[in-house]
């Protein structure tokens, strides 16, 4: 049962990193992120690696359902979620070379979102017994679309996306492991932390390769359908706990940006992560942290599953939100000596 994830996560992880050698002279002629005023890079960098990502991840797949067949039905999900991954990465790779209208980049992203949600889980429900189905529905497309936003959001310093992605890959793909999710939602959670593995070793500081949105985008949506199977088996604080750094800092710096009237659409560096290399923090600093409180997370959320009383998910949960703000006030706050 451990031997085919983590089959598939070696596989994910050789494929993602030769497909970065051999795309990365395409992409550095064709797909230069040149740095602005609020980049977080000084060099012309190219950016796309996510394309290695997500065929590395999707072969990886390929190749395990040719050697371990699962069932009719999680076969065709998969193929939906690859299938609505892949055309927001299109998405995504045009907004990368040329700028879509921001209100036509979310139209894509939604028809994305709920294409994933109504044909890969039309049958999972979160809250039947409190809410409509069009109410759940339509909550969980918003929350779909702030997710694959917010993972782009973040993906603004070298190594960040690794470090709050592959702490919760792993854990998901040890939850199919154990049985708390299905063996293919297992499979494609050690997909995808096996593709981020892959490209780990391109995008540290200082990186020679970026994610770019072709990259962000879908592995928010990958990331999004991950954690709603996960809820839907009734670890709903689990859920919430995995991605809470991520969660937390991009909303929050959302709502700021609201409160002063900014355009939320528009490049800026005010998140917690941008906020620290002002503030004193080295690159390593800021991305090491964040996996470790990853980390941490993960074994809160896994302990919330394993003893399923209320109190332990409560405390679980406020532990993670505890530890989660102490972080972002650490780098809000100068460091001594500088500034």
């Amino acid at each position: 049962m451990v031997l085919v994830p983590f089959a598939i996560s070696v596989a994910a992880a050789f494929a993602a990193a030769l497909l970065c050698v051999l795309l990365r002279p395409l992409l550095q002629r064709y797909a230069l992120a040149r740095p602005n005023a609020r980049s977080s890079h000084t060099v012309p960098t190219p950016q796309g690696g996510g394309i290695a990502v997500l065929a590395g991840a999707f072969l990886a797949i390929a190749l395990a359902f040719g050697l371990s067949p699962v069932e009719a039905e999680a076969g065709r999900a998969l193929l939906v979620v690859a299938t609505g991954a892949t055309v927001l990465a299109v998405v995504g790779a045009w907004d990368d070379i040329r700028p879509l209208p921001a209100s036509l980049r979310l139209a894509l992203q939604a028809a994305c979102v709920g294409f994933v949600l109504f044909r890969a889980a039309p049958e999972l429900r979160l809250f039947p017994e409190f809410l409509p189905l069009a109410a759940e529905r339509a909550l969980a497309l918003v929350a779909g679309i702030w997710f694959v936003n917010l993972v782009n959001f973040m993906d603004g310093l070298d190594w960040i996306t690794v470090a709050g992605i592959v702490p919760l890959a792993a854990a998901l793909a040890w939850a199919g492991i154990t049985g708390v999710v299905d063996p293919a939602t297992g499979w494609l959670a050690a997909a995808l932390c096996g593709g981020l593995i892959g490209f780990a070793p391109f995008n540290r500081p200082v990186a020679k390769l970026f994610l770019g949105d072709v990259g962000s985008l879908p592995i928010g949506l990958l990331t999004a359908y991950l954690l709603y199977r996960l809820a839907g088996t009734g670890a709903f604080a689990a859920a919430l706990i995995l991605p809470l750094y991520h969660v937390a800092d991009s909303t929050i710096t959302l709502l700021r940006r609201l409160a002063r009237g900014e355009k939320v659409w528009e490049a800026h560096r005010s998140h917690f992560y941008q906020q620290a290399t002002v503030n004193g923090f080295s690159v390593r600093g800021v991305v090491g942290r964040v996996a470790v409180l990853n980390i941490v997370l993960a074994t809160l959320a896994g302990l919330s599953i394993a003893w399923p009383g209320l109190w332990v998910q409560g405390a679980c949960l406020a532990l993670a939100a505890v530890l989660t703000g102490l972080l972002l006030r650490a780098f809000a706050t100068p460091r001594a000596g500088h500034g």
